[in-house]
């Protein structure tokens, strides 16, 4: 029997408070508006950006149903949708493409005006969500919301890709891999025979290394505090990784003595101050100060604490050294994420060496709990 046009009930994982336990619950997913999109998840993955919110970071209105990082399949779509039709394989979009606004007609600009990242409106374009849980509305998360079996979309929010794709394994181009590959390949624009350094050895920091690589850098070092992520990274193509605990001096100027005079292309991956900013003795940024002074390029790619600044030393900059950020790779979401997809079936790059660990909305906190204890690279939740 059909179910569009009807409110659907599902499982989904709610956060009704910070650092507490998602609930398992069931929820209403009402059918989806005009110029709206209803998906069936399939695949899902577990991000630090969630992880975030859960702890206050990243500042989202409560309850909220999380989860970003996914793929699925079209249930129903609204009045005027155009673009996908109900049996589509389809990845929600984070940092969606109007296609209409100023940034998105800009050649380069990727931050849609229509995005829920930048202000948190925890609800549709239409200014009302499409979930209820005991009585209540539940917030809906950066356009997505997909750590539930059904989700309601803006069309703006919603990518086609090839319908032989595995969805248990493209859900990463929806945040992951994009975010960290596009910050090599399309943001810092690493060159070849290059020296780059990666701070964060998670799965995004993993997927700039496997941009770096395939862009021809000569020399890729990933620093973590986590040694057991060293052989990983190298075999994504990190030359060398070293550990910030194994020095006495800041790690940056570790970097530039084993560099020559600093790096040409370093990645901030971790959404830490004290990896952006090293406050100790020379209180200079480690990731920008590691680059070379004269024609470096530092893009800070992890997600910030909230409400804190980055102070930075002018003469770092007057020198020659770029600070550049970008969110989700710098890639125009709805014209890039099926290329992408396209790329992953036609063998260019893998994303299975990502994918640490499978599992079920059932065992979320347990999911959480092993990336918060650096066991994890990626768990993929499946439906």
């Amino acid at each position: 029997m059909t179910t569009a046009g009807k409110v659907i009930k599902c499982k989904a994982a709610v956060l009704w408070e910070l650092n507490k336990p998602f609930s398992i619950e069931e929820v209403e997913v009402a059918p989806p508006k005009a110029n709206e999109v209803r998906i069936k998840i399939v695949a899902t993955g577990i991000c630090r950006s969630d992880d975030h919110v859960i702890n206050g970071s990243f500042v989202q209105p409560l309850p909220i149903i999380l989860g970003h990082e996914a793929a699925g399949i079209v249930e129903s779509i609204g009045e005027g949708v155009t673009s996908v039709k109900p049996g589509d394989k389809v990845i929600p979009l984070f940092n969606p493409q109007c296609k209409k606004c100023k940034t998105c007609k800009h050649p380069t600009g990727n931050i849609c005006i229509e995005n829920d990242v930048t202000i948190a409106s925890g609800t549709l374009k239409e200014g009302t969500t499409r979930f209820t849980c005991r009585g209540k509305s539940i917030h809906h998360f950066i356009s997505t919301s997909t750590f539930t079996e059904y989700t309601v979309v803006d069309e703006f929010a919603v990518v086609k890709i090839d319908s032989s794709a595995p969805l248990e394994k493209v859900c990463l181009i929806g945040c992951g891999f994009s975010t960290g590959y596009g910050s090599a390949v399309k943001v810092a624009k690493v060159t070849p025979g290059s020296t780059c350094v990666v701070f964060g050895l998670g799965g995004v920091g993993l997927s700039v290394i496997i941009g770096c690589k395939s862009a021809g850098a000569s020399r890729i070092i990933g620093v973590d505090i986590n040694k057991d992520k060293f052989a990983k990274a190298k075999e994504l193509g990190a030359t060398e990784c070293i550990n910030p605990l194994d020095y006495k001096k800041p790690i940056q100027d570790v970097l530039v003595e084993m560099t020559e005079n600093g790096v040409d292309f370093s990645f901030e991956v971790i959404g830490r101050l004290d990896t952006m900013m090293c406050v100790c003795v020379s209180s200079k940024t480690a990731a920008f100060a590691c680059c070379n002074n004269a024609y470096g390029v530092c893009v800070i790619v992890g997600v910030p604490p909230n409400a804190q600044n980055l102070s930075i030393n002018p003469m770092l900059i007057l020198t020659g050294r770029t600070l550049k950020g970008a969110i989700f790779g710098g890639f125009k979401s709805k014209d890039d994420v099926p290329k992408l997809v396209s790329d992953v079936l036609a063998k260019k790059f893998k994303l299975d060496p990502l994918i640490t660990h499978v599992s079920s909305l059932d065992k979320i906190n347990e999911g959480f709990d092993m990336l918060r204890a650096g066991k994890s690279i990626r768990t993929v939740m499946t439906m």
